[in-house]
């Protein structure tokens, strides 16, 4: 993956955090989250957060990364509501510090 990340130009880093009814089993964060993440081939991790939020970074060819953001602000799981969505940190990066996408606990 590496490789095909490579070939598709510059890499970015994001931090995001997700307001909204956003938590739960079929929430933004865990596993609707991952699999956005595996079909846009990006990588990083997500975890629900005491406040209530869904936390994480996404990393990736940037126009991969922005289209996880993009779902990250608007799309969601299915029965989650997102209010607004902070992106904090965005910045080139030499390679991917992850191999793939998870929840953390």
């Amino acid at each position: 993956m590496a490789a095909l990340a490579k070939a598709s130009g510059a890499l970015k880093s994001v931090d995001y955090e997700v307001f909204g009814r956003v938590q739960g089993t079929d929430g933004a964060g865990g596993w609707y989250t991952e699999e956005e993440a595996r079909k846009l081939g990006v990588v990083g991790w997500v975890k629900n957060t005491s406040q209530g939020t869904v936390t994480g970074q996404v990393q990736g060819p940037e126009d991969k990364v922005n289209a996880m953001k993009s779902w990250l602000s608007k799309v969601g799981s299915p029965s989650s509501r997102i209010d607004r969505t902070n992106f904090s940190n965005e910045k080139e990066i030499p390679k991917l510090d992850f191999s793939g996408f998870s929840t953390r606990y």
